[in-house]
């Protein structure tokens, strides 16, 4: 599919549409939806915006390539004056009071917001199931999960109801959703986009990602909420992807691919079959094809698991009902406190505090915490290797396709296995595209760090060879 924001913006310019009837059909399709994809409608404030697109027009004034396209926005990030839920029960009534440096970028290049989406309380979940509001149907079958965490995103584009989304990755919730709903999703380099006004999960690997059709969307989107940014110290410059440097696809020699994870009895035998037959696609083109080896799966897992539950325990801690959120009033504060967290979190994020806090905990922390730490130094180490030998690695978003809805809620170290592809390149903090291609949920394309645009080269590369 090409470019549907190069499309509207054709469309409005020449006045084959109006902003505000293209903002409507979009809100009408979202209230009517029956997939579970929307916490708030942002009716009032997308409409004025729009009045505002058409209004410009009409006097003829130029209008920005973003500015009156219509987007969602993971429920997860600040918008000021609209709900923040994280899809959770403790902060259902929050109103955010600022809005995320990212989301108010894209304000700034005039696209619309048109709605708050589902997704897995606090980004805690691989299926969009962990919400007050109801579970996320996948966009291909509904009787299957949405993906997670980023599900209520990935649905939406899938359907229509908004022309990009905003989600939020931490461990793959924006790549493994995508894959479940054959839309692209990218993770970007850790530190492209500011996390300033995104409910923190796990701070040392959540990065904010765009959901599309296509990979011009993903390049226009992430050159738009790119940038260094006072409020987060992690952040970097960088320079704009051009649309021709993603066309170019020459300078791509080599794609090497883990066997472990083609080879690992975990992997759908499916799936397997058209990775491969997708990697013989890519040799035909006469590019060089080289297995590499990596950290088992599992290790993966656990490594991720570690860090992002003991991350997510501390950054939870400043929700006890009295600074943020529904509190529930005991004999004494810290019964409160106690109270009110346990009734008002959903039992997935009680269950990762809870590990959290014993792999902080003292006696633990050397021997698990330490430890996690040194691998995640490790993984990052591995990559650096492989990079010196490929220019891109290949490899199968998940090792299944999406479970129907209620077999993950039954599982959860299931669920945490359904991350084992996606994981480790979030620990090494690489720019990880999901493509719609290759497999029934999809293929991951991953670079070295600071290297997006060759993510989207290849994205485009194989548009034409799968």
């Amino acid at each position: 599919m090409e470019s549907q924001i190069q499309q509207i913006h054709r469309q409005l310019v020449d006045k084959e549409i109006s902003c505000v009837d293209l903002i409507q059909e979009k809100l009408s399709a979202l209230k009517e939806n029956t997939y579970n994809t929307v916490n708030t409608l942002l009716t009032e404030l997308a409409l004025e915006k729009a009045a505002k697109v058409d209004a410009k027009i009409a006097n003829g004034d130029t209008i920005g390539l973003l500015e009156g396209v219509p987007f969602g926005i993971k429920d997860v990030y600040m918008l000021q004056g609209t709900y923040a839920t994280a899809s959770s029960d403790l902060l259902k009534k929050y109103k955010s009071a600022y809005t995320a440096t990212a989301i108010q970028k894209l304000l700034d290049a005039g696209a619309i917001p048109i709605v708050k989406e589902n997704c897995d309380s606090f980004g805690h979940g691989s299926s969009s199931e962990n919400t007050i509001f109801g579970a996320v149907k996948n966009a291909i079958n509904p009787e299957l999960v949405g993906g997670g965490s980023s599900g209520g995103s990935a649905v939406n584009v899938a359907k229509d109801h908004t022309v990009f989304s905003i989600g939020g990755d931490t461990g793959g919730s924006v790549r493994q959703p995508a894959g479940y709903n054959n839309v692209y999703g990218l993770k970007p380099t850790y530190g492209r986009i500011s996390r300033y006004g995104l409910m923190a999960y796990a701070s040392s690997t959540d990065c904010v990602g765009p959901i599309a059709k296509s990979p011009e969307d993903i390049r226009i989107v992430l050159n738009t909420m790119s940038g260094k940014d006072p409020k987060d110290q992690t952040t970097y410059s960088s320079e704009a992807i051009s649309q021709d440097s993603i066309l170019n696809t020459v300078n791509i020699k080599t794609v090497g691919y883990f066997k472990n994870f083609i080879e690992s009895e975990a992997i759908d035998a499916t799936i397997k079959s058209d990775f491969l037959a997708s990697i013989e696609k890519i040799k035909a083109k006469g590019i060089q094809v080289k297995e590499l080896d990596f950290f088992k799966s599992d290790i993966l897992v656990s490594t991720y698991y570690t860090l992002a539950m003991a991350e997510t325990a501390s950054n939870l801690s400043r929700l006890d009902g009295t600074n943020y959120g529904d509190r529930v009033d005991d004999k004494d504060l810290k019964e409160s406190y106690a109270v009110t967290r346990s009734e008002k979190f959903s039992e997935e994020t009680k269950r990762r505090i809870v590990g959290g806090n014993q792999v902080l905990s003292q006696g633990f922390s050397d021997e698990i915490y330490l430890k996690g730490l040194a691998l995640r130094d490790a993984i990052s180490e591995n990559f650096e290797k492989d990079f010196g030998d490929v220019d891109i690695i290949l490899s199968p978003v998940t090792p299944n396709t999406p479970p129907k809805i209620g077999d993950s809620l039954k599982d959860p170290l299931t669920m945490y296995l359904s991350d084992a592809y996606t994981v480790g390149f979030s620990l090494g903090q690489l720019p990880t595209l999901t493509v719609p291609q290759g497999t029934e949920t999809g293929l991951q394309v991953t670079a070295a760090k600071n290297n997006d645009e060759l993510v989207l080269k290849f994205a485009n590369f194989l548009k034409d060879t799968i």
